[in-house]
């Protein structure tokens, strides 16, 4: 009673110093919480920074390596097996994603590697169109060079936003379509040629061959999209798994059709050398690397990675190729920059 008159004198509640002093157990303060958000901040701009540097560096190598490859303006190894090779490692990476998904999470309807016939069939139509796109990746060099081989494969963009007006019946943006005539117009002003009567740079056949790959990279793409997006829920990795298993069958009848006596006479790996290796691997890495932009950046940072390989791949072949860095290349990737980043933005605005 004593102490319940000494609470109320005054007509005010009193609280003891030691109670005043100590905060609760369990519940985080202010402080704790601003420390928690900054730390959550720093590790996710730690990831988009680890991230973007690697897109940034495979795609900028990717044509580089290719070119590099070849021995006397000719691929000394096999193109398909080096292909089958690509596919073989990125169904490797996937696998292992499942398998630590797996150990940590379990096995369930989402993530088991057994699918209906009707879910892995529809797999085979994209895994047929990256066959022919990649396949066609490595001939190209023989009329465009590494630089313009970066301009030229901004096509898919092109094709991809067309197909999407096309197949998904989705509407682009007045500034997604300016980003597309910027973007042909920066492609043909960086392939001007002023030293010679040819007005551009690559041939004719450099520039049908580079349509065809944004064709079939668009409507792979987006096919690709469509098949994904029809089961939201389910595990890429689940996905991407039955997409490059479908990509080594197709590899190994390409392989059988088109290299076959060579692979049977001289061995699977013949002219395969550390730079064919290296290539091999960029290659995958780069498949996985797409995603994770995907996952933990967004569209802008694998927007800004493809603007700063063109300049990286235009620089390094300066040292490597004698690539001569002209005005109009270097004004054209400026374009080509400018348009890729308009297209994000129209894209985020919609």
């Amino acid at each position: 009673m004593e102490s319940r008159r000494v609470a109320q004198e005054g007509g005010k509640g009193i609280l003891p110093d030691d109670i005043e002093s100590k905060p609760l157990i369990g519940v985080p303060t202010r402080q704790s919480a601003d420390l928690v958000g900054k730390g959550a901040e720093k590790s996710q701009w730690r990831i988009k920074s680890i991230v973007t540097v690697a897109l940034t560096v495979l795609t900028s190598s990717q044509a580089i390596l290719i070119v590099w490859s070849k021995r006397a303006g000719k691929y000394e190894y096999s193109v398909t097996t080096a292909n089958f090779l690509v596919e073989a490692l990125k169904c490797a990476l996937s696998l292992g994603a499942l398998w630590r998904i797996w150990s940590t999470e379990g096995v369930n309807d989402n993530n088991k590697l057994f699918a209906s016939v009707d879910e892995i069939a529809v797999c085979t139509i994209p895994a047929a169109l990256y066959l022919i796109k990649n396949l066609l990746q490595y001939y190209i060099f023989a009329y465009v060079d590494a630089p313009s081989y970066q301009i030229l494969k901004n096509f898919n963009i092109v094709s991809t936003g067309v197909l999407y007006r096309i197949i998904l019946k989705r509407k682009l943006s007045e500034i997604q379509w300016a980003a597309f005539v910027l973007l042909c117009a920066g492609c043909t002003t960086a392939q001007l040629n002023s030293s010679s009567d040819r007005v551009l740079q690559t041939p004719l056949q450099g520039w049908v061959m580079a349509i065809i790959m944004a064709l079939l990279s668009g409507l792979a793409g987006v096919y690709t999209e469509a098949i994904m997006k029809k089961r939201p829920s389910r595990n890429i990795n689940v996905q991407n798994f039955w997409l490059y298993v479908f990509g080594m069958i197709f590899n190994v009848i390409a392989i059988v059709v088109q290299d076959f006596d060579a692979v049977m006479n001289k061995g699977f790996f013949f002219g395969y050398s550390l730079i064919t290796t290296l290539m091999i691997l960029n290659h995958a890495l780069s498949g996985i690397a797409v995603s994770f932009v995907m996952k933990y950046a967004d569209n802008i940072v694998k927007v800004y990675s493809t603007s700063v390989a063109m300049l990286l791949t235009a620089l390094v072949s300066v040292f490597l190729f004698n690539f001569h860095l002209s005005l109009a290349f270097f004004l054209g990737s400026t374009v080509v920059s400018v348009s890729v980043y308009l297209h994000s933005v129209g894209k985020l605005r919609r």
